[in-house]
């Protein structure tokens, strides 16, 4: 059981800007259209999404304060929110325990599945320690992924909007095909049993064509449509034949295609504003919430800091065209 919010006593305070797009995306919601960011904790969007006022202690803002409370307030805006932290971890039973009981009860969450299970071959970086540039041999081993990430979630599935398996770009020494790698997948995706929806993302833009997407077909798993700075760009992804590969539809808008990620930080940062408009990747996103309105299938969008320089004033952007 959640416990009760020590703000529900000053829901007043929440920013003009925040409230607005709550009754916008509330209402998107109620249509099967979910739209939310890729993380929370961005100081950037104090006095927008949240009221400074809340983290104060003493007079002074409070970093921790804000890092472990914002999450509650996040969700009195967002119906669904990204899990990138989940990537880099196999999160304890009493961590999950924690998150949720932060949470409001009526917000979702679309988690990444930990580099334990998605990375092939780990980055030659100095975090990995020994492990740096040598083969994962728990890539794709559905018994790990079960007993270290889906067990542990499953006392908290009615949380999950998704579960979304993202592979970095795979080398020729890696799989000198993409069918070699679909086997691999496709043998994941049957085993990988529970009550999750589960979503891939790819980075090899060679890789998009009628096999990978039969193979989550066959699964009704779905293709991630990612802004991203080597795949195409989100409208063309939504327009390839078969794209669509489930009875629900994810969508991660990142990056600006042909940008780096540490350029896109250097350029955006603290993100308080839209800095840079990316049309092409808004007319995605739009694209994808217009088919689950029609369809009725709902879709799950998060959108990144990095994309546009402020994700909820892209989100929003996005809405009102949707509400017109």
């Amino acid at each position: 059981m959640a416990q009760l919010s020590l703000f529900d006593s000053d829901a007043d305070r929440t920013p003009e800007p925040a409230r607005r797009l709550a009754a916008k995306l509330a209402r998107l919601a109620d249509r099967g259209i979910y739209f939310g960011t890729s993380s929370w904790k961005y100081e950037g969007w104090i006095g927008s999404i949240y009221a400074r006022e809340r983290y104060v202690e003493r007079g002074r803002f409070s970093k921790k304060r804000f890092e472990s409370g914002c999450l509650e307030e996040y969700g009195r805006t967002f119906p669904v929110v990204g899990g990138d932290f989940s990537f880099y971890q196999f999160p304890s039973p009493e961590y999950w325990k924690t998150l949720f009981e932060k949470a409001p009860p009526s917000l979702r969450f679309g988690l990444k599945v930990p580099e334990e299970i998605t990375v092939v071959k780990w980055p030659g970086h100095s975090r990995y320690g020994e492990r740096a540039g040598k083969a994962n041999h728990g890539f794709l081993d559905n018994s790990l992924f079960q007993e270290m990430f889906a067990e542990p979630l499953k006392a908290h599935a009615g949380r999950i909007a998704v579960l979304m398996l993202e592979f970095g770009t795979f080398s020729k020494s890696s799989f000198a095909t993409a069918a070699d790698f679909l086997e691999r997948l496709e043998t994941f995706l049957a085993s990988a049993s529970g009550p999750f929806r589960y979503a891939v993302e790819i980075r090899n833009a060679d890789y998009l064509g009628p096999e990978y997407f039969a193979v989550l077909r066959r699964h009704n798993a779905a293709h991630v449509f990612n802004a991203w700075t080597r795949m195409p760009d989100l409208i063309d992804q939504v327009e390839m034949p078969g794209a669509f590969t489930a009875d629900f539809s994810v969508a991660r808008a990142l990056l600006k295609r042909g940008r780096a990620y540490e350029d896109a930080v250097k350029l955006f940062q603290p993100y308080e504003r839209v800095q840079e408009v990316n049309a092409g990747a808004r007319e995605g996103l739009r694209r994808i919430a217009e088919r689950a309105w029609k369809t009725k299938q709902p879709a799950y969008t998060f959108v990144n800091n990095r994309l546009e320089g402020f994700a909820p004033g892209t989100i929003e952007a996005v809405a009102d065209t949707l509400e017109d």
